[in-house]
């Protein structure tokens, strides 16, 4: 534009000779005007070139903002992907532990249940050793009461199936094949139904053992005959010494619960005996109460 505007200036002033007044008036108004147009154009074109560089200036930091807008948006990017990790990470963490968390409580039920179990058997141990005590201090009792007779060799106390037993020599007490009791046998357990006598609120059973030896006679066809015969002679010599008849029973048990081998003299001799067996308090027992429900 500005190369168009200065050839038609030049045309008009090329040859101001030929040129008349009027004319030569007219080209300084052109002249004028063109030159007044000119700085306009050329401030327009200044005016324009600012506004370009200014806006080129705001492309760049346009381009600049959006970069960096990119590179943001490229790091959240990575964030979010890693936060998006993170989160899966955390909700099976908390799967997790919801499970270690029902298990925790199934264990701690399983536990509660386990300590009051474990209350209990503490329990009933502390009954059961209670009367495990008792049961030692009255057996220590018992012996204090016969340690006469046991020093004289006339008895012997011992603990047989856990029962207390007062046990006495067949041999003293009755002759061969008899169920009457001997002068000495009559003295021994007149005092031992005395020290019986002594021990309250308990019952006794004499119980009558035998050899192997069977005996086949018109008064005693078996060993069970003598040795229920020799068991019922010492309940009533026992209840003639003062122990009360309601406290004491008699059993037979022939040659079925041998103390010692029969294959000896001596073991013979062992077996041959009365066993007074303290009859045990079961109330004393631990679930007394539940056997005494449950039987009516």
């Amino acid at each position: 534009m500005r190369t168009t505007m200065f050839a038609v200036l030049a045309a008009a002033l090329g040859s101001p000779a030929c040129v008349s007044l009027g004319t030569h008036e007219e080209l300084i108004r052109i002249q004028s005007d063109t030159k007044e147009r000119l700085a306009n154009a050329q401030l327009d074109i200044a005016m324009r070139d600012k506004a370009l560089d200014a806006a080129k200036g705001r492309e760049t930091d346009l381009q600049s903002a959006l970069a960096a807008e990119q590179k943001k948006s490229a790091e959240l990017d990575a964030r979010r992907q890693v936060l998006e990790g993170q989160l899966k990470n955390a909700e099976a963490a908390h799967r997790t532990t919801q499970g270690e968390l029902a298990q925790v409580l199934k264990d701690k039920s399983a536990l509660k249940g386990s300590i009051d179990e474990m209350k209990q058997a503490l329990d009933d141990l502390a009954r059961r050793k209670a009367e495990a005590d008792r049961r030692i201090a009255e057996f220590r009792s018992l012996l204090s009461r016969f340690q006469k007779l046991i020093d004289a060799g006339k008895l012997k106390v011992k603990i047989v199936d856990g029962r207390m037993v007062v046990q006495l020599a067949s041999d003293i007490l009755f002759a061969s094949g008899s169920a009457a009791l001997s002068k000495d046998g009559k003295v021994a357990i007149v005092e031992v139904a005395a020290v019986l006598s002594s021990i309250p609120e308990r019952g006794f059973q004499v119980e009558g053992h035998t050899d192997n030896v069977p005996i086949k006679t018109e008064q005693y066809p078996s060993n069970w005959e003598l040795a229920s015969a020799r068991a019922l002679t010492v309940v009533r010599a026992m209840t003639d010494g003062g122990l009360a008849a309601t406290r004491v029973s008699a059993a037979s048990f022939a040659d079925t619960k041998p103390a010692a081998g029969n294959d000896t003299p001596e073991g013979k001799a062992q077996n041959r005996r009365i066993e007074i067996v303290v009859v045990p308090d079961l109330s004393s027992l631990p679930g007394f109460e539940e056997l005494q429900k449950a039987g009516g």
